[in-house]
């Protein structure tokens, strides 16, 4: 049996595509999607229509990440509409704005995926870890932090989210976190997904990364009018794509609170954040 499975999509258009190519032509049994779809992205809608689609067709699974809640949370209309607060979620709102007659069917998502394989075990998927679907897996969590993350710990748990690619065993359980299809936080810069395969009663994982046109995906944030009508956030989104690594948590901790309490605009934090980091923005 061979497993595709992929995660953290970011609405890069160009990189699902080149994901989605590479695991057609290796002919999986099955596709899991370990969520993230959308958000800080330039193109949500033509990334979800192009999962989705594909999951209704093949018997996809798909399930929700951090991201899809945090989009929808736009359905409430108990978000801000001005002030700092709606500087640094505006990203957001432009992603839900795109996803015109798609909202219900990503609500719809469930959280969580398993199945039983052939030898009785099982393998199950989850967005980041079983604490949630913020507490991520990453490659330099100690032997007692990854048991809780896991815990209950099937043969096979697959996540994504920290955008950080792994494969670990751990008490004879196989922990692979697939990495990010869109934005790949280990400083490099392809795309990423996971390949599994069971054979004589045992799995084995492997990570893929592909190369692919990421001048054309940099191009989509300017022309899809992502950059101009989500604000400076989205700023320190283009920087990550274009670093691959994390920057906004740092953001957070230096500036969010004098942004949120008006000593600073989100412009100045991001210009002096971006300079802090030797990053032109």
């Amino acid at each position: 049996m061979k497993i595709a499975v992929f995660a953290d999509v970011h609405s890069n258009l160009d990189a699902l595509e080149t994901v989605l190519d590479h695991i057609d032509r290796w002919r999986p049994d099955r596709v899991l999607v370990a969520g993230d779809i959308i958000n800080r992205g330039p193109n949500p809608r033509a990334c979800t229509v192009r999962v989705l689609d594909r999951a209704k067709a093949e018997d996809w699974a798909v399930i929700r990440g951090n991201h899809e809640r945090y989009v929808l949370m736009n359905s409430t209309g108990n978000l801000p509409v001005q002030g700092p607060e709606y500087g640094i979620i505006r990203h957001a709102k432009w992603t839900y704005d795109q996803l015109d007659g798609l909202i219900e069917p990503l609500a719809a998502l469930p959280v969580q995926w398993d199945m039983t394989d052939e030898a009785g075990n099982e393998v199950r998927m989850v967005h980041a870890s079983m604490l949630g679907d913020r507490k991520g897996i990453f490659p330099d969590d100690s032997d007692e932090s990854l048991r809780e993350k896991i815990a209950p710990a099937p043969k096979v748990l697959l996540v994504g989210h920290t955008h950080r690619p792994l494969i670990r065993t751990l008490d004879g359980a196989l922990v692979v976190n697939v990495g990010a299809v869109g934005a790949p936080f280990d400083c490099d810069p392809r795309a990423a997904y996971g390949q599994l395969t069971f054979a004589g009663g045992t799995w084995q994982a492997r990570i893929v990364r592909l190369e692919y046109d990421r001048e054309r995906a940099i191009a989509r944030f300017h022309e899809s009018g992502y950059l101009r009508e989500s604000g400076d956030f989205a700023r320190l989104i283009l920087a990550e794509f274009r670093e691959a690594r994390s920057l906004i948590p740092g953001w957070y901790r230096a500036y969010e609170d004098q942004v949120m309490d008006g000593g600073m605009t989100l412009k100045a934090s991001v210009d002096r954040y971006l300079e802090s980091c030797r990053i032109a923005g």
